[in-house]
Protein backbone atom coordinates (compact mmCIF):
# COMPACT_ATOMS: atom_id res chain seq x y z
CA UNK A 1 0.00 0.00 0.00
CA UNK A 2 2.35 2.38 1.12
CA UNK A 3 4.77 1.76 -2.21
CA UNK A 4 1.47 2.73 -4.28
CA UNK A 5 1.04 6.00 -2.41
CA UNK A 6 4.82 6.41 -3.04
CA UNK A 7 4.25 5.88 -7.04
CA UNK A 8 1.25 7.65 -7.13
CA UNK A 9 2.75 10.78 -5.21
CA UNK A 10 5.90 10.54 -8.23
CA UNK A 11 3.59 10.02 -11.23
CA UNK A 12 1.40 13.54 -9.94
CA UNK A 13 4.29 15.49 -8.67
CA UNK A 14 5.66 16.78 -11.61
CA UNK A 15 1.96 17.98 -12.90
CA UNK A 16 1.52 19.25 -9.57
CA UNK A 17 5.02 21.36 -9.18
CA UNK A 18 4.51 22.64 -13.13
CA UNK A 19 0.72 23.71 -11.98
CA UNK A 20 2.27 25.60 -8.62
CA UNK A 21 5.10 27.39 -11.15
CA UNK A 22 2.97 27.81 -13.63
CA UNK A 23 0.10 29.74 -11.20
CA UNK A 24 3.02 31.68 -9.45
CA UNK A 25 4.62 33.17 -12.96
CA UNK A 26 1.23 34.31 -13.57
CA UNK A 27 0.20 35.64 -10.09
CA UNK A 28 3.46 37.71 -10.91
CA UNK A 29 2.37 38.63 -14.71
CA UNK A 30 -0.69 39.92 -12.76
CA UNK A 31 0.01 42.32 -10.01
CA UNK A 32 2.72 43.36 -12.22
CA UNK A 33 0.61 44.31 -15.43
CA UNK A 34 -2.65 45.74 -13.13
CA UNK A 35 1.22 48.37 -11.58
CA UNK A 36 1.29 49.75 -14.97
CA UNK A 37 -2.11 49.89 -15.97
CA UNK A 38 -3.10 53.03 -14.67
CA UNK A 39 -6.87 52.34 -15.25
CA UNK A 40 -5.93 49.47 -12.56
CA UNK A 41 -6.39 49.73 -8.85
CA UNK A 42 -4.96 47.37 -6.38
CA UNK A 43 -8.30 46.37 -5.61
CA UNK A 44 -9.15 45.26 -8.77
CA UNK A 45 -5.56 43.54 -8.70
CA UNK A 46 -7.31 41.84 -5.57
CA UNK A 47 -10.94 41.20 -6.82
CA UNK A 48 -8.94 39.89 -10.20
CA UNK A 49 -6.77 36.92 -8.41
CA UNK A 50 -9.81 36.36 -6.32
CA UNK A 51 -11.78 35.58 -9.60
CA UNK A 52 -8.71 33.91 -11.37
CA UNK A 53 -8.81 31.59 -7.86
CA UNK A 54 -12.69 31.41 -8.08
CA UNK A 55 -12.70 29.84 -11.75
CA UNK A 56 -16.05 27.56 -12.28
CA UNK A 57 -17.04 28.60 -9.24
CA UNK A 58 -17.40 32.27 -10.12
CA UNK A 59 -21.09 32.57 -10.14
CA UNK A 60 -22.02 29.96 -8.11
CA UNK A 61 -24.07 26.66 -9.57
CA UNK A 62 -24.48 27.89 -13.20
CA UNK A 63 -20.98 29.04 -13.86
CA UNK A 64 -19.92 25.32 -12.68
CA UNK A 65 -22.36 23.85 -14.97
CA UNK A 66 -20.63 25.85 -18.34
CA UNK A 67 -17.47 24.53 -16.54
CA UNK A 68 -18.39 21.01 -16.82
CA UNK A 69 -20.05 21.45 -20.61
CA UNK A 70 -16.84 23.29 -21.84
CA UNK A 71 -14.78 20.80 -19.91
CA UNK A 72 -16.35 17.67 -21.63
CA UNK A 73 -14.63 18.35 -25.32
CA UNK A 74 -11.27 18.66 -24.27
CA UNK A 75 -11.13 15.96 -22.08
CA UNK A 76 -12.26 13.52 -25.04
CA UNK A 77 -9.41 15.34 -27.37
CA UNK A 78 -7.29 15.10 -24.05
CA UNK A 79 -7.41 11.45 -23.97
CA UNK A 80 -7.26 10.97 -27.28
CA UNK A 81 -3.82 12.43 -27.63
CA UNK A 82 -3.05 11.05 -24.23
CA UNK A 83 -4.09 7.47 -25.98
CA UNK A 84 -2.09 7.85 -28.89
CA UNK A 85 1.01 9.01 -26.70
CA UNK A 86 0.94 5.78 -24.92
CA UNK A 87 0.94 3.82 -27.90
CA UNK A 88 4.04 5.73 -29.16
CA UNK A 89 1.73 7.84 -31.53
CA UNK A 90 1.70 12.14 -31.83
CA UNK A 91 -1.86 12.72 -33.02
CA UNK A 92 -1.65 16.28 -33.49
CA UNK A 93 -4.85 15.38 -35.91
CA UNK A 94 -7.50 15.29 -33.33
CA UNK A 95 -8.87 18.79 -34.36
CA UNK A 96 -9.32 17.49 -38.46
CA UNK A 97 -10.92 14.25 -36.51
CA UNK A 98 -13.49 16.23 -34.01
CA UNK A 99 -14.29 18.29 -37.29
CA UNK A 100 -15.20 15.06 -39.31
CA UNK A 101 -17.02 13.79 -36.49
CA UNK A 102 -19.26 16.82 -35.47
CA UNK A 103 -19.99 17.23 -39.23
CA UNK A 104 -20.81 13.24 -39.31
CA UNK A 105 -23.20 13.90 -35.98
CA UNK A 106 -25.08 16.90 -37.79
CA UNK A 107 -25.98 15.42 -40.44
CA UNK A 108 -27.33 11.89 -38.64
CA UNK A 109 -29.43 13.86 -36.22
CA UNK A 110 -30.73 16.40 -38.90
CA UNK A 111 -31.33 13.82 -41.38
CA UNK A 112 -31.25 10.46 -39.51
CA UNK A 113 -33.98 7.70 -39.49
CA UNK A 114 -34.82 7.18 -36.42
CA UNK A 115 -36.85 10.29 -34.92
CA UNK A 116 -36.14 10.80 -30.95
CA UNK A 117 -33.58 9.35 -28.97
CA UNK A 118 -32.27 7.46 -31.37
CA UNK A 119 -31.37 9.76 -33.23
CA UNK A 120 -28.69 11.13 -30.88
CA UNK A 121 -27.33 7.76 -30.19
CA UNK A 122 -27.06 6.87 -34.30
CA UNK A 123 -25.32 10.50 -34.30
CA UNK A 124 -22.79 9.88 -31.58
CA UNK A 125 -21.92 6.43 -33.25
CA UNK A 126 -21.76 7.81 -36.90
CA UNK A 127 -19.08 10.51 -35.25
CA UNK A 128 -16.85 7.82 -33.27
CA UNK A 129 -16.99 6.10 -36.87
CA UNK A 130 -16.06 9.39 -38.78
CA UNK A 131 -13.23 10.14 -36.79
CA UNK A 132 -11.76 6.78 -36.67
CA UNK A 133 -11.82 6.57 -40.29
CA UNK A 134 -10.41 9.96 -40.70
CA UNK A 135 -7.77 8.50 -37.90
CA UNK A 136 -7.08 5.47 -39.94
CA UNK A 137 -6.04 7.13 -43.15
CA UNK A 138 -3.11 8.50 -40.35
CA UNK A 139 -2.11 5.02 -39.16
CA UNK A 140 -2.22 3.68 -42.19
CA UNK A 141 0.45 5.69 -43.78
CA UNK A 142 2.48 5.08 -40.68
CA UNK A 143 2.61 1.46 -40.74
CA UNK A 144 2.67 0.96 -44.39
CA UNK A 145 4.69 3.96 -45.73
CA UNK A 146 6.19 4.78 -42.42
CA UNK A 147 4.84 8.23 -42.83
CA UNK A 148 5.42 10.67 -40.07
CA UNK A 149 2.01 10.55 -38.28
CA UNK A 150 2.61 14.52 -36.95
CA UNK A 151 2.82 15.43 -40.82
CA UNK A 152 -0.10 13.37 -42.28
CA UNK A 153 -2.30 14.18 -38.97
CA UNK A 154 -1.70 18.02 -39.69
CA UNK A 155 -2.37 17.71 -43.40
CA UNK A 156 -5.35 16.02 -42.40
CA UNK A 157 -6.85 18.65 -40.10
CA UNK A 158 -7.05 21.33 -42.98
CA UNK A 159 -7.95 18.28 -45.10
CA UNK A 160 -11.01 17.64 -42.97
CA UNK A 161 -11.81 21.27 -42.55
CA UNK A 162 -12.43 22.27 -45.92
CA UNK A 163 -14.08 18.99 -46.68
CA UNK A 164 -16.20 19.66 -43.97
CA UNK A 165 -17.31 22.75 -45.24
CA UNK A 166 -18.43 21.71 -48.63
CA UNK A 167 -20.21 18.70 -47.33
CA UNK A 168 -21.96 21.15 -45.32
CA UNK A 169 -22.91 24.04 -47.67
CA UNK A 170 -24.39 20.88 -50.54
CA UNK A 171 -26.19 19.30 -47.43
CA UNK A 172 -27.17 21.45 -44.02
CA UNK A 173 -25.99 24.83 -44.69
CA UNK A 174 -28.28 28.13 -43.41
CA UNK A 175 -27.62 30.80 -46.18
CA UNK A 176 -28.47 33.36 -43.86
CA UNK A 177 -26.20 32.94 -41.21
CA UNK A 178 -23.59 31.33 -42.45
CA UNK A 179 -23.59 28.09 -40.81
CA UNK A 180 -24.86 24.23 -40.42
CA UNK A 181 -29.02 24.61 -39.75
CA UNK A 182 -29.85 23.75 -35.88
CA UNK A 183 -30.01 20.63 -34.90
CA UNK A 184 -33.93 19.08 -33.73
CA UNK A 185 -34.45 19.57 -29.90
CA UNK A 186 -35.23 15.95 -30.26
CA UNK A 187 -32.01 14.96 -31.47
CA UNK A 188 -30.27 16.99 -28.70
CA UNK A 189 -28.08 14.99 -26.67
CA UNK A 190 -30.49 14.49 -22.63
CA UNK A 191 -29.80 16.62 -20.11
CA UNK A 192 -31.28 14.41 -17.77
CA UNK A 193 -32.64 17.03 -15.52
CA UNK A 194 -28.96 18.59 -15.11
CA UNK A 195 -30.22 21.83 -16.03
CA UNK A 196 -32.22 22.20 -13.10
CA UNK A 197 -29.67 21.70 -10.43
CA UNK A 198 -27.00 24.20 -13.06
CA UNK A 199 -29.88 26.71 -14.05
CA UNK A 200 -28.58 28.97 -17.16
CA UNK A 201 -26.00 26.38 -18.24
CA UNK A 202 -25.70 24.05 -20.85
CA UNK A 203 -24.38 21.24 -19.19
CA UNK A 204 -25.75 17.81 -20.43
CA UNK A 205 -24.98 13.73 -19.81
CA UNK A 206 -21.95 14.64 -22.44
CA UNK A 207 -19.51 15.32 -19.70
CA UNK A 208 -20.20 11.85 -18.03
CA UNK A 209 -19.94 10.23 -21.55
CA UNK A 210 -16.48 11.63 -21.48
CA UNK A 211 -15.79 10.76 -17.71
CA UNK A 212 -16.19 6.95 -18.91
CA UNK A 213 -14.61 6.91 -21.77
CA UNK A 214 -11.36 8.01 -19.75
CA UNK A 215 -11.89 5.24 -17.47
CA UNK A 216 -12.55 2.73 -20.29
CA UNK A 217 -8.93 3.38 -22.08
CA UNK A 218 -7.38 3.49 -18.85
CA UNK A 219 -8.66 0.31 -18.04
CA UNK A 220 -8.11 -0.67 -21.85
CA UNK A 221 -4.28 0.49 -21.66
CA UNK A 222 -3.58 -1.25 -18.49
CA UNK A 223 -5.53 -3.66 -18.11
CA UNK A 224 -6.03 -5.66 -20.73
CA UNK A 225 -3.33 -7.64 -23.37
CA UNK A 226 -5.25 -5.84 -26.08
CA UNK A 227 -3.70 -2.81 -24.32
CA UNK A 228 -0.47 -4.06 -23.67
CA UNK A 229 0.28 -4.88 -27.44
CA UNK A 230 -1.09 -1.46 -28.50
CA UNK A 231 1.58 0.27 -26.68
CA UNK A 232 4.22 -2.39 -27.66
CA UNK A 233 3.69 -1.77 -30.92
CA UNK A 234 3.97 1.94 -30.91
CA UNK A 235 7.30 1.84 -29.00
CA UNK A 236 8.98 -0.32 -30.34
CA UNK A 237 7.78 -2.12 -33.82
CA UNK A 238 10.59 -4.72 -34.93
CA UNK A 239 10.62 -5.68 -31.10
CA UNK A 240 6.53 -6.40 -30.95
CA UNK A 241 7.23 -8.11 -34.60
CA UNK A 242 9.28 -10.42 -33.34
CA UNK A 243 7.15 -11.30 -30.30
CA UNK A 244 4.46 -12.31 -32.89
CA UNK A 245 2.50 -9.01 -32.77
CA UNK A 246 0.87 -7.49 -35.63
CA UNK A 247 2.32 -4.27 -34.99
CA UNK A 248 1.08 -2.73 -38.55
CA UNK A 249 -2.39 -3.51 -37.67
CA UNK A 250 -2.26 -2.25 -34.14
CA UNK A 251 -0.52 0.90 -35.12
CA UNK A 252 -3.71 1.76 -37.72
CA UNK A 253 -5.93 0.24 -34.28
CA UNK A 254 -4.66 3.13 -32.00
CA UNK A 255 -4.90 5.78 -34.36
CA UNK A 256 -8.70 4.97 -34.92
CA UNK A 257 -9.59 4.31 -31.27
CA UNK A 258 -7.73 8.00 -30.74
CA UNK A 259 -9.28 9.24 -33.67
CA UNK A 260 -12.84 7.87 -32.38
CA UNK A 261 -12.37 9.47 -28.95
CA UNK A 262 -11.89 12.81 -30.95
CA UNK A 263 -15.62 12.27 -33.02
CA UNK A 264 -17.12 11.44 -29.96
CA UNK A 265 -15.72 15.07 -28.60
CA UNK A 266 -17.24 16.77 -31.67
CA UNK A 267 -20.66 14.98 -31.42
CA UNK A 268 -21.12 16.07 -28.08
CA UNK A 269 -20.00 19.60 -28.65
CA UNK A 270 -22.86 19.88 -31.83
CA UNK A 271 -25.20 17.97 -30.46
CA UNK A 272 -25.86 19.90 -27.21
CA UNK A 273 -29.25 21.97 -26.91
CA UNK A 274 -27.18 24.73 -26.38
CA UNK A 275 -27.34 24.85 -30.14
CA UNK A 276 -23.74 24.97 -31.46
CA UNK A 277 -23.37 25.60 -35.08
CA UNK A 278 -20.26 24.36 -37.79
CA UNK A 279 -19.76 27.90 -39.35
CA UNK A 280 -17.95 28.46 -42.82
CA UNK A 281 -14.45 29.88 -41.72
CA UNK A 282 -10.88 28.61 -42.44
CA UNK A 283 -10.09 28.05 -38.51
CA UNK A 284 -9.48 24.72 -36.65
CA UNK A 285 -11.40 23.64 -34.37
CA UNK A 286 -9.47 25.00 -31.10
CA UNK A 287 -11.03 21.54 -29.23
CA UNK A 288 -7.87 19.42 -31.03
CA UNK A 289 -5.02 21.96 -29.82
CA UNK A 290 -6.54 22.36 -26.48
CA UNK A 291 -6.33 18.41 -25.70
CA UNK A 292 -2.77 18.39 -26.21
CA UNK A 293 -1.87 20.46 -23.91
CA UNK A 294 -4.46 18.62 -20.99
CA UNK A 295 -2.71 15.46 -21.89
CA UNK A 296 0.90 16.83 -21.68
CA UNK A 297 -0.22 18.05 -18.18
CA UNK A 298 -1.82 14.90 -16.87
CA UNK A 299 1.82 12.85 -18.49
CA UNK A 300 -0.91 11.25 -20.67
CA UNK A 301 -2.70 9.24 -18.09
CA UNK A 302 -6.74 9.21 -19.32
CA UNK A 303 -7.44 9.55 -15.91
CA UNK A 304 -5.48 12.56 -14.97
CA UNK A 305 -6.92 13.92 -18.19
CA UNK A 306 -10.66 14.21 -16.22
CA UNK A 307 -8.66 16.53 -13.60
CA UNK A 308 -6.62 18.29 -16.30
CA UNK A 309 -9.36 19.32 -18.56
CA UNK A 310 -11.38 20.93 -15.36
CA UNK A 311 -8.40 22.87 -14.42
CA UNK A 312 -7.63 24.14 -17.69
CA UNK A 313 -11.52 24.97 -17.98
CA UNK A 314 -10.87 26.41 -14.64
CA UNK A 315 -8.96 28.51 -15.31
CA UNK A 316 -10.32 29.82 -18.97
CA UNK A 317 -13.53 30.74 -16.44
CA UNK A 318 -11.49 32.15 -14.00
CA UNK A 319 -9.96 34.33 -17.14
CA UNK A 320 -13.66 35.30 -18.28
CA UNK A 321 -14.57 36.85 -15.04
CA UNK A 322 -11.47 38.68 -14.51
CA UNK A 323 -12.19 41.31 -17.42
CA UNK A 324 -14.78 42.49 -14.84
CA UNK A 325 -11.68 44.16 -13.64
CA UNK A 326 -10.21 45.34 -16.98
CA UNK A 327 -7.84 42.31 -17.00
CA UNK A 328 -7.27 41.27 -20.63
CA UNK A 329 -8.36 37.32 -20.60
CA UNK A 330 -5.52 36.51 -22.47
CA UNK A 331 -3.45 36.44 -19.30
CA UNK A 332 -4.77 33.05 -18.64
CA UNK A 333 -3.30 31.57 -21.59
CA UNK A 334 -0.01 32.88 -20.70
CA UNK A 335 -0.24 31.16 -17.50
CA UNK A 336 -1.31 27.65 -19.56
CA UNK A 337 1.17 28.11 -21.29
CA UNK A 338 4.00 28.35 -18.60
CA UNK A 339 2.15 25.27 -16.96
CA UNK A 340 2.83 23.55 -19.85
CA UNK A 341 6.75 24.96 -20.24
CA UNK A 342 7.21 23.88 -16.50
CA UNK A 343 5.43 20.71 -16.95
CA UNK A 344 7.48 19.15 -19.97
CA UNK A 345 10.61 21.02 -18.06
CA UNK A 346 10.12 18.99 -14.88
CA UNK A 347 9.75 15.75 -16.65
CA UNK A 348 13.06 16.35 -18.41
CA UNK A 349 14.82 17.28 -15.37
CA UNK A 350 13.49 13.60 -13.70
CA UNK A 351 14.48 11.90 -16.40
CA UNK A 352 18.04 13.55 -16.34
CA UNK A 353 17.99 12.93 -12.49
CA UNK A 354 17.00 9.20 -13.02
CA UNK A 355 19.54 9.11 -15.31
CA UNK A 356 22.12 10.58 -13.68
CA UNK A 357 21.66 7.76 -10.75
CA UNK A 358 21.58 5.21 -12.77
CA UNK A 359 25.19 6.15 -14.36
CA UNK A 360 26.43 6.03 -10.64
CA UNK A 361 24.85 2.48 -9.89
Amino acid sequence: MKNKITQLFKNVAPSLMSIGLGLLFGVVIIVVSGMFNERQTYEDIWYGLNSLVLGMLNDGLPSLGTGLFRATPIILTGVSVAFAFRTGLFNIGASGQFTVGGFAAIFVAIKGPFPGIGNWILAVISAMLAGALWAAVVGLLKAYRNVNEVISSIMMNYIGMYLVQYAVINTVFDYVKNQTVPVPIVSTTPTLGLTSIFPNSSVDIGFFIAVIAAIIIHILLNKTTFGFELKACGFNQHASKYAGINSKRNIVISMMIAGALAGLSGALVYLSASGNHIEIVDVLATEGFTGISVALLALSNPLGVIFSGLFIVHLQLGGFYMQAQKFAPQVVEIILSAIIYFSAFIVFFKEFINKKKGGKK
